[in-house]
């Protein structure tokens, strides 16, 4: 999906996506949208106190594969609806809704929490100060990229605001 992705921004910034049959184009967001699905509302802060390091460095591998296969899906699925002079068919409502709730929930969820501790669930509670306080620099090379691709993403969202007229609950997601 990953090359797809770039494949997609190529043949969006030649201009020739609608070139390509729309069906067979329908057909291939209908897909990307099961992949978006897949982690959609897959959170990757696990704390599962009885696994030892091993296991948990596992999940977590595991769980980000996903949610980055799952962005590279919502880069391609984006990429193709913004390209220009695309046909109506290709805005696909259900696609464009699975696009935003992948991105709202893992910008809540995934990323200001590793980019600010006040967005953590912390089951002890603590002051806003303390869990700062606490908070390392460091983050994961795999974090830094799902950030650049979520930045794609809202900006390609943006494109798409201005190309296609969208329902008001589309939009209120969106805000």
């Amino acid at each position: 999906l990953s090359e797809l992705g770039s494949e997609s921004a190529k043949i969006k910034a030649m201009g020739i996506m609608d070139k390509l049959s729309t069906d067979k184009t329908v057909k291939v967001l209908n897909i990307l949208e099961k992949n978006i699905q897949d982690a959609s509302k897959l959170s990757t802060l696990l704390n599962h106190n009885n696994d030892t390091e091993d296991e948990e460095r596992l999940w977590r591998d595991l769980i980000m594969e996903r949610v980055t296969k799952s962005a590279d899906a919502c880069l391609t699925a984006i990429n193709i609806m913004t390209s220009p002079n695309m046909p109506k068919a290709v805005y696909i409502e259900d696609v464009i809704e699975r696009v935003i709730q992948y991105t709202k929930f893992h910008l809540q969820n995934t990323l200001y929490p590793q980019y600010d501790p006040v967005y953590r669930v912390d089951p002890h509670g603590g002051y806003s100060k303390a869990k700062r306080a606490k908070c390392s620099t460091h983050k994961q090379r795999v974090i830094v990229m799902l950030y650049n691709k979520v930045c794609d993403i809202v900006s390609s969202l943006s494109e798409l605001l201005e190309i296609q007229l969208l329902t008001d609950t589309t939009i209120l997601q969106v805000s």
